[in-house]
């Protein structure tokens, strides 16, 4: 009977976690800010205690629930008033600027200096002087903004005026033609065989994944 306790709670554990984090949004996953952080640890935590609960499962469910709806009322209230976020979220602070570094926004930041320099290598400046202004974000990540002699060349900078980039769209994935995808595109199977012919393949069981651009230009990849 345990067991059959535990396996029910345990689906119910799984269930509830996957729903509250459909509520949430990506957001969980993608950008973290403070209070995401600690939701999504506590949540967690009350899941792994829902699984094994067989007394009064209902107790970790409501927890659960609470701080769902806790996080999305937050995050309601950051977007219709966005004065709140810094009291919720917290603020940006500037680490670096023209070559002067704020040791007071260090220590508010509570970063010493090797982790100031770590996370500039991370975003591949191993020169401080390529710098010009290094925010420190509320989500723990760093900005770096170079000077402009040492970021990289746009075109503009070139005077160059290069086609509009575009999403390649998959035609074949792991062997399979998907038919429906050469069809948005205006293409059909026929051109698809031809155009693999011409690269040297006789059909798409060869490929493991092909795309194609506007250009009707196709590029494929086989698996190894």
């Amino acid at each position: 009977m345990d067991i059959v306790k535990l396996v029910l709670t345990s689906f119910l554990s799984v269930l509830s976690l996957f729903l509250i984090a459909k509520v949430l949004g990506h957001k969980q996953i993608a950008q973290l800010d403070f209070f995401d952080y600690i939701t999504g640890i506590t949540i967690g935590s009350i899941a792994a205690e829902l699984a094994t609960e067989l007394e009064k499962p209902w107790k970790p469910l409501i927890a659960m629930i609470i701080y769902g709806i806790v996080s999305v009322a937050l995050s309601m209230t950051t977007n219709k008033f966005p004065r709140s976020r810094k009291y919720i979220n917290g603020t940006p602070t500037i680490l670096m600027d023209s070559g002067k570094l704020y040791r007071d926004n260090l220590k508010k930041a509570k970063l010493d200096l090797s982790e100031f320099m770590m996370m500039c290598r991370e975003q591949g400046y191993f020169d401080l002087n390529e710098i010009q202004t290094a925010v420190f974000e509320h989500n723990g990540k760093l900005t770096v903004l170079p000077y402009s002699a040492n970021r990289p060349a746009t075109p503009a900078d070139l005077q160059l005026h290069p086609e509009p980039a575009s999403i390649n769209t998959e035609v074949i994935m792991e062997g399979h033609i998907l038919h429906e995808n050469l069809k948005k595109m205006g293409l059909d199977v026929t051109w698809l065989k031809r155009q693999l012919k011409e690269q040297g393949y006789k059909n798409a069981k060869e490929i493991f994944l092909g795309l194609c651009d506007k250009n009707n230009t196709l590029s494929l990849f086989t698996g190894e």
